[in-house]
């Protein structure tokens, strides 16, 4: 996709170069306000507008001819990894919306490399996007200095933890949704039921985990340490997570995966061990990926609302593009229990 066609450089009324970037500067707006002023596009207020014209014309910025010789909007979508059906459904609800508004979409994964974030933010530069929607928050503070100088309009979806950038962000309500799975296992009977955690240095993972331990609790039980096992959200921790428990003296008679992949790894390791589920042991995980409608058995899961979140983060991020405010700069999307066939009472 065609990033801006702008010019970054024009003459000066001192015979120098001025840039967009010192424009914005003067002017105390972003870069891409800058951009989209230079080439014509109608989303910038009249008082913006009239005072970045002003400093155009009094540095003689003028823009050069490009070959295509259009200002098209453009969005960085950000994420760590790429390799995962949980991106895929953000990837679709940014897309769906950014289409719909005219706006065009670069997807980059940085896969916590500062080498990779240190190429991608060259790449930003470049290309003068009108905003950022970052599916990660493990940015360098140097990273942080240089976005916040650019003056792009950001959004974090799924913050790993309080974000060190000032900026909105888009969540889901993990806390309930670990609630919301575990009191459905404890509803069917279930008294001893593991849990196959997320990353602990992400909000979602110990979120979903105190989520957990307020329903157990709230049965009046505590949580036993030897049926928690770690999980990186990926089939095999969820395989290796399940046959610990499978190994325990006392296994568990259910498990709450956190995520919906370390769930199907789960699956697996039960089939390996000619164990059914739900009849052997019941399982919840945690997305609503579309795979584990047709997984066997299908899984019941809580339904994380990923494509909403990139939706929401689209429209919240061309607010800011167009120097409006958002409603709220937190804001956490509704989770909800799907129940299917992977969850049964007790066998034992």
């Amino acid at each position: 996709m065609a990033a801006h066609e702008v010019d970054t450089e024009g003459p000066s009324d001192t015979g120098g170069r001025i840039t967009i970037t010192e424009i914005a500067r003067q002017a105390g707006v972003s870069v891409p306000t800058v951009s989209r002023v230079v080439n014509g596009r109608s989303d910038v207020s009249p008082k913006t507008r009239a005072r970045v014209e002003e400093l155009l014309r009094r540095h003689g910025y003028r823009k050069r001819p490009t070959a295509s010789g259009t200002g098209a909007a453009l969005l960085d979508l950000v994420f760590n990894d790429l390799d995962s059906p949980w991106a895929v459904e953000i990837i679709r609800g940014v897309e769906e919306v950014a289409h719909a508004a005219g706006v065009g979409t670069v997807v980059s994964a940085i896969h916590g490399r500062s080498g990779d974030a240190r190429e991608w933010m060259r790449n930003l530069r470049a290309r003068a996007s009108d905003g950022v929607i970052l599916v990660t928050s493990d940015l360098e503070p140097v990273l942080h200095e240089e976005l916040r100088i650019l003056g792009v309009p950001l959004v974090v979806v799924d913050p790993a933890g309080s974000p060190a950038l000032d900026a909105p962000t888009i969540g889901a309500a993990n806390w309930s949704g670990g609630m919301a799975a575990t009191e459905h296992l404890l509803s069917l009977g279930h008294r001893r039921i593991g849990l196959i955690a997320g990353p602990p240095r992400l909000l979602c993972s110990r979120a979903r985990f105190d989520g957990y331990r307020a329903a157990l609790e709230g049965a009046g039980l505590v949580v036993d340490d030897a049926v928690v096992v770690p999980g990186d959200f990926r089939p095999e921790s969820g395989f290796a997570g399940c046959n610990t428990l499978l190994d325990l003296p006392d296994p568990p008679t259910a498990i709450f995966a956190a995520s919906d992949q370390m769930a199907l790894g789960a699956v697996e390791a039960m089939r390996r061990r000619g164990l059914r589920v739900p009849e052997d042991m019941s399982l919840v995980g945690f997305d609503d990926l579309p795979e584990v409608r047709w997984s066997a058995p299908p899984l019941t899961t809580i339904r994380q609302p990923l494509a909403d979140m990139g939706k929401l983060a689209v429209r919240t991020v061309l607010r800011l593009a167009r120097d409006e405010q958002p409603d709220s700069p937190r804001v956490e999307l509704g989770t909800e229990l799907v129940i299917r066939a992977s969850t049964a009472p007790p066998a034992r």
